[in-house]
């Protein structure tokens, strides 16, 4: 889990479409939640104890997140977990996790 958020976290501080939004974030706390998301997506506990998804991205919304930069970070996440090597089965089932929650982190 560790290597996948770093690789995931690089990429997505380097990708133009999306990094803007992580400016000022404590990427340490940032890293800490993707490893819960992750864990819970891959049948682990679900440790999660931070805000709902909704409040959490509110002040996104507010700068402009859509469904593009939505898209771009399933995107990021899918590719970091196929560098790893995981079965495209189980990359399926993160995206779906992810897609559960489009509407909640783009305030729909």
């Amino acid at each position: 889990m560790e290597a996948a958020v770093d690789i995931f976290y690089r990429k997505v501080l380097t990708d133009g479409r999306i990094s803007h939004f992580f400016d000022g974030v404590d990427m340490d706390r940032q890293r800490a939640k993707q490893k819960a998301f992750l864990t819970m997506a891959f049948g682990g506990p679900n440790s999660y104890s931070g805000q709902d998804m909704r409040t959490a991205h509110a002040r996104l919304v507010t700068m402009g997140l859509n469904d593009s930069h939505f898209d771009a970070v399933v995107e990021l996440l899918g590719g970091t977990l196929a560098e790893l090597g995981v079965p495209a089965n189980l990359i399926g089932q993160v995206a779906a996790i992810a897609e559960s929650t489009r509407k909640d982190v783009l305030g729909r």
